[in-house]
């Protein structure tokens, strides 16, 4: 059954064979800190997901938390997905690099989720906002040629 090797295998393995995303995923292929990706759209917060009520898609493991946002997460997964894989898209604009994230440091704006790091005294998300156009057009050309290297 190589549709059940695909969802059992590593993210390692996975990542060896070209298939693992650009997500921002643990070593275990979770997606920023298990967070449920629909939460941020439809209770304008940052939700923790539950383990049981997960699903892996395109590799990466995303959870949720109901079974009604995982329902709405697997009938248009596109629709949740955050921009520039769940990397801090200040980074991505402002240098092109993939940073980690706070998950409760977010926007989302036309119909977009964007994640941001803030630590240290350093939240990108007030840099982003000074900023927002120039630097989300730079972060839409950086993270494209992040999806088209090899």
């Amino acid at each position: 059954m190589m549709l059940s090797f695909a969802l059992a295998a590593s993210p390692a393995a996975l990542h060896a064979q070209g298939l693992l995303p650009l997500f921002n995923v643990d070593a275990k292929g979770l997606w920023v800190e298990g967070h449920d990706p629909v939460a941020y759209f439809t209770q304008n917060k940052a939700v923790k997901g539950s383990p049981q009520i997960a699903l892996t898609h395109q590799g990466a493991t995303f959870r949720f938390s109901s079974t009604a946002h995982r329902d709405l997460f697997q009938k248009e997964p596109g629709r949740y997905m955050p921009q520039y894989g769940g990397w801090c898209a200040f980074a991505m604009g402002d240098y092109g690099k993939k940073v980690e994230v706070d998950p409760e440091t977010f926007k989302v704006k036309d119909g977009k989720l964007y994640l941001f790091y803030n630590a240290f005294f350093n939240n990108t998300l007030t840099s982003w906002n000074k900023e927002e156009q120039r630097l989300r057009a730079s972060a839409d050309r950086n993270w494209a040629a992040f999806k088209h290297k090899p």
